[in-house]
């Protein structure tokens, strides 16, 4: 009986060191405002893949971006603006990928998603706010404190396109800037009541619980806020990655994305 039961064991524990072998994981880099609904979705998606685990990194898809190039694990990039992806993929314009980097599996990449760029307020609005018009205004006044992201975060870049549409000068409105590094930042500074208002993107105004007073258009941000998404040349588990990018392509994601603003994109 003795050596049934350690015959048993050691059955059992080496199924579970094959198990253990077999296991595949697939690392994201994704944007951080993709932070709540890229977690929920990787929850999901590993529950019916038991033999995969998704380890996400969110930060700002610039940081992400300089991550990647300097040789940071990551099977799949998913980018809150075209530019960090296009700075990685050979394919795009030199015009933006100024030092020729191949990192992008070209025919993995898709445009994932569409976001807004919304104007939001702290709980009551304390300052009133109405709208982009109005912000313009008390700007150049001097009589709001605003907070943005910065230069290399794409919701700064977005910010940066509004200020030129309505001839704000960013560094004659310096005292009355405040700046995140990405857009959880920015949204915690808004959300603490630490500032007047912030540019912000909607899904993050909505998992956040603040009020959106106004959204950006198109010719504001410079065009439309897509999040492209592409598996790595580099990718240790390039299958895994485009099947779980297949995934995040199918209705049942396509719920959670929208569920907090998101528009789902099939371009």
């Amino acid at each position: 009986m003795k050596k049934t039961l350690t015959l048993l064991t050691v059955l059992a524990l080496l199924t579970g060191c094959v198990g253990a072998l077999a296991q595949t994981e697939i690392i994201v880099f994704a944007a951080a405002s993709m932070t709540e609904t890229l977690t929920e979705i990787a929850g999901r998606y590993m529950e019916a893949h038991p033999d995969v685990t998704v380890t996400c990194n969110f930060d700002s898809s610039g940081t992400l971006k300089t991550q990647i190039q300097e040789g940071a694990p990551c099977d799949l990039f998913i980018s809150a603006a075209k530019k960090q992806m296009d700075q990685l993929d050979i394919n795009a314009s030199a015009d933006v990928n100024t030092e020729g980097l191949d990192f992008v599996d070209r025919a993995t990449r898709v445009n994932l998603l569409e976001n807004k760029v919304a104007l939001a307020v702290p709980e009551g609005n304390p300052r009133g706010v109405a709208g982009f018009d109005q912000l313009a205004d008390l700007l150049k006044e001097g009589e709001i404190l605003l907070a943005i992201g910065n230069s290399d975060v794409p919701v700064g870049q977005y910010t940066q396109k509004i200020f030129e549409f309505y001839g704000i000068d960013e560094s004659a409105a310096a005292g009355k800037l405040t700046y995140g590094s990405n857009v959880k930042e920015v949204t915690t500074q808004v959300a603490e009541n630490s500032v007047d208002c912030g540019i912000i993107y909607g899904t993050d105004a909505f998992s956040a619980g603040l009020s959106v007073v106004d959204e950006a258009t198109e010719a504001m941000c410079g065009g439309r806020v897509v999040y492209p998404a592409a598996v790595l040349k580099t990718a240790a588990s390039p299958e895994a990655a485009k099947d779980f990018l297949a995934y995040l392509q199918m209705a049942e994601c396509a719920e959670v994305f929208k569920s907090v603003g998101f528009t789902p994109l099939t371009d």
